[in-house]
């Protein structure tokens, strides 16, 4: 009998808002096991979203505890991990946070946004409340620096924790502290505005940033050693857990909020149309971000009556309404006009219609983001994989389908923990 070598594994986590997801895939890219850990409600208010990154970490060990008794018996070769972007914490010299974690939809800092807007970029990601540099600011002229060493993302300060090394950021979470990716530095202004000594080095999604230190080994039940890797944004991981990679494919994110992203040869910037580029390897990917999405679903129906409504369409004879569904004035992308109002009349007395009007709107904001990104430079999508609560809907699918004109792939995974475990495999480049 011949003894078959154990395949490799490659474990990604995916640190969200209300819990921790872990996901092991095998050498072939099939998934092998994941659990999650739930994380404690955040401390908010009045513009306010904090969490202890302590309460990261600890999920971060339950779950993968949990997901390596259930593994076959192989080696782990790699291990990498995405967080939410934005939010960030200052540490010591030692890794020890100096309270809680700033969380990326904080909307504290305004008057530090403000000093960034006269001294960024148009093209910068750093703008706005939002941005980890606008929170660091925040801090720091709060005096809350105090012994400081470290700015860290939630992704950059476990990764350190992981291997013992911190100040190691990637460059898709230093994008919003002010990097510039085109240059792959710091620029200068934002060392004018923040010490220089409390910004990480900054290198790609995937490269090799240590290894596993045996105490968190120890705890996650995994061997010392195992190569820990740089990860990236829950954005760009749920990108990538779909398998898209090739110049011209695409993925649509159907979450509460609409999202595109198409892969690039060079980066395309629009502020004033709110397209971005994130780098990855020597490509990019060029998208934006509606206020569209199943946010404006959910003002008019319940998940049960989405189900009950969804065999009643019929995506191949349009209603011909014409909305404009918008959750409430103000769009991003593929129009960013604070004042553009949502078009949701005449409204059909068939709740039915009136939901198949609202997915038709909806599929037509793709549309133009697609076509608005060809425009400015990037390729016209060959092909569109789909993520989120909205890739479920077959009918959906149908009618955007007709609006795009293009293939529609099925995803390989839909959750971005997965993502991150293909960057730790080395399958991202």
């Amino acid at each position: 009998m011949t003894n078959r070598k154990p395949r490799a594994l490659y474990l990604g986590a995916d640190v969200g808002t209300s819990g921790v997801r872990v996901c092991a895939l095998d050498g072939q890219g099939r998934l092998r096991g994941q659990e999650v850990a739930e994380l404690p409600t955040g401390v908010g208010g009045d513009g306010r979203h904090e969490q202890e990154p302590e309460s990261w970490w600890e999920a971060l060990m339950e779950a993968t505890a949990r997901l390596a008794a259930g593994l076959p018996d192989a080696p782990v070769r790699g291990l990498a991990l995405d967080s939410t972007s934005g939010t960030l914490l200052l540490a010591d010299r030692g890794g020890r946070p100096l309270g809680p974690a700033i969380m990326y939809d904080d909307r504290r800092a305004t008057a530090e946004a403000e000093a960034i807007a006269r001294a960024a970029p148009a093209e910068s990601g750093a703008h706005g409340a939002s941005s980890s540099l606008a929170k660091l600011l925040h801090r720091l002229g709060r005096g809350e620096g105090g012994t400081a060493v470290h700015a860290l993302h939630a992704a950059d300060w476990l990764t350190g924790r992981l291997t013992g090394d911190y100040g190691v950021s990637d460059e898709n979470n230093a994008l919003k502290l002010g990097y510039d990716p085109v240059r792959r530095g710091w620029p200068d202004w934002v060392q004018e505005l923040v010490p220089g000594e409390l910004l990480p080095e900054v290198v790609a999604p995937g490269t090799r940033v240590g290894s596993l230190a045996a105490d968190p080994a120890a705890r996650m039940g995994l061997a010392r050693g195992i190569p820990v890797l740089a990860g990236t944004t829950d954005s760009i991981a749920g990108f990538l857990a779909t398998g898209a990679g090739a110049v011209g494919e695409a993925v649509t994110s159907l979450g509460s909020t609409l999202a595109l992203k198409v892969v690039a040869e060079r980066p395309v910037f629009a502020p004033e149309h709110g397209v971005y580029s994130h780098r990855l390897g020597d490509r990019w990917l060029a998208g934006g971000a509606s206020n569209s999405g199943g946010a404006v679903l959910r003002q008019f129906f319940t998940d049960a009556e989405l189900e009950a409504l969804t065999p009643r369409l019929r995506p191949d004879r349009p209603t011909g309404l014409d909305y404009l569904p918008l959750p409430e004035t103000g769009e991003r992308f593929p129009d960013n006009d604070p004042e553009l109002a949502p078009r949701l009349e005449p409204r059909p007395e068939d709740p039915a219609e009136f939901l198949q009007g609202l997915l038709e709107g909806i599929a037509a904001i793709e549309a133009r983001g697609y076509r608005r990104l060809a425009e400015l430079g990037a390729p016209h999508p060959r092909s569109v994989r789909t993520v989120g609560g909205g890739a479920a809907n077959p009918a959906w699918t149908r009618i955007r389908a007709g609006l795009l004109g293009v293939a529609m792939e099925e995803a390989e995974h839909g959750e971005a923990a997965c993502g991150t475990a293909r960057l730790a495999a080395g399958w991202v480049s």
